[in-house]
């Protein structure tokens, strides 16, 4: 994905600010639809950011100043078989889910609109800033069909089941002061601001402890794992945290500066 032309219509790069910093670029005029070329490279770039040996360790997904996604390409759709279909929809649905398991933390700053696919990207993100004319939601249903790359999964734990079924089954759009009263934003900005705003918090995070990585796992984990098997996870990832360059670094600071004075390496 590095090698990837800038040109192409989903780039991974580093941020010029941090290297630590990657920012995955969605780039097909002029709405972003999501065709099936650009639903491998978004695969691509969710492998990139799980190889161990992955530099990054905060990503902030943009489709630019005018929209984020517009869903799916469904000029593209229309003449598959089922079986294509479920066949390609699968890589999609993968490499959503890939992003959203990605050890790194993952913003999405969104501006415009974020429909169908392109506000299931949204919720594969830890994060969501979204502009003041952002528009978002899940019209699959208006089509006859349904959300099929984590909708109807991931949106149920961001908003609550009642707001998912009413999202899902309405087929509605949610502008952006409505998306932030119900959860599904977490942040509503000015337009012009949404980018620079996720890069701020994402480079928050990119030069912060390699604890972060542990805590999202265990997170992420709470929602699916009985509670006595999120413990003996969570045991095990505070004793990981406790071994690295990281936690000595942080306790000793804290005991010689006070709070909030340490930096981190992410070791």
């Amino acid at each position: 994905m590095t090698s990837t032309p800038q040109t192409a219509p989903v780039t991974l790069r580093p941020h010029p600010a941090d290297g630590r910093l990657a920012v995955l670029r969605l780039d097909r005029a002029p709405v972003n639809a999501l065709d099936q070329a650009m639903w491998d490279l978004l695969a691509a770039a969710a492998a990139e950011l799980h190889d161990p040996g992955s530099p990054y360790r905060a990503v902030v997904i943009t489709g630019g100043p005018k929209h984020f996604a517009a869903g799916a390409d469904i000029r593209e759709m229309v003449d598959l078989t089922p079986e294509e279909f479920d066949r390609r929809n699968r890589v999609l649905q993968g490499a959503f889910h890939g992003l959203a398991t990605a050890p790194q933390i993952v913003l999405a700053a969104v501006n415009g609109y974020a429909l169908g696919g392109g506000c299931e990207l949204a919720l594969a993100a830890d994060f969501r800033v979204a502009g003041s004319r952002t528009v978002l939601g899940l019209p699959e249903v208006t089509l006859g069909i349904m959300p099929g790359s984590g909708g109807t999964q991931r949106l149920a734990h961001v908003v609550g089941l009642p707001r998912a079924k009413d999202l899902v089954l309405s087929g509605r759009r949610v502008a952006a002061e409505e998306a932030l009263a119900i959860g599904l934003v977490d942040r509503v900005v000015d337009d012009a601001e949404v980018f620079d705003s996720a890069v701020e918090q994402a480079l928050g995070f990119a030069r912060g402890p390699l604890a972060l990585r542990h805590a999202k796992r265990a997170l992420d984990a709470s929602v699916a794992l009985p509670i006595e098997a999120g413990l003996a996870l969570e045991a095990d990832l505070i004793a990981a945290c406790f071994g690295s360059e990281d936690a000595q670094r942080g306790l000793r600071s804290f005991l010689a500066d006070g709070p909030g004075k340490a930096s981190f390496t992410g070791r």
